[in-house]
């Protein structure tokens, strides 16, 4: 039988600058940990602290530009586009423009500060 998730539940994020989480599917909201679905609006200029986690997270932007900084390099994802972070692989996010962004961030296994391994 169909689930209706009637509203997500905030989350508190981490970064400089207040951003918006909004979890629909994931540990918090559904209480799952097989998969996590979020709605993410970060202000202009929030960076968030770099991290290495034990899920693929899979990022679709809808509005503004996400920053994606890996080891190997900088990828800027604009509206329409998308970016697969895999597991394992030390990523930090961040929005430099003055608009923001505003994106969906699907994450397999489901997100948890237990398994992102944040920059101390």
């Amino acid at each position: 039988m169909a689930t209706l998730v009637s509203q997500p539940t905030v989350i508190e994020a981490a970064g400089n600058k207040p951003k918006l989480i909004e979890e629909f599917f994931g540990r918090v909201n559904s209480r799952t940990d097989a998969v996590s679905i979020a709605r993410m609006r970060s202000p202009g200029g929030w960076v968030e602290p770099g991290q290495t986690p034990e899920f693929d997270e899979y990022t679709v932007v809808l509005r503004g530009e996400l920053r994606v900084e890996t080891k190997a390099g900088s990828l800027a994802v604009k509206a329409g586009q998308a970016v697969l972070t895999p597991k394992g692989e030390w990523v930090r996010y961040s929005t430099p423009h003055a608009d923001g962004a505003e994106y969906i961030a699907v994450c397999l296994p489901a997100f948890s500060p237990a398994t992102v391994h944040r920059d101390a």
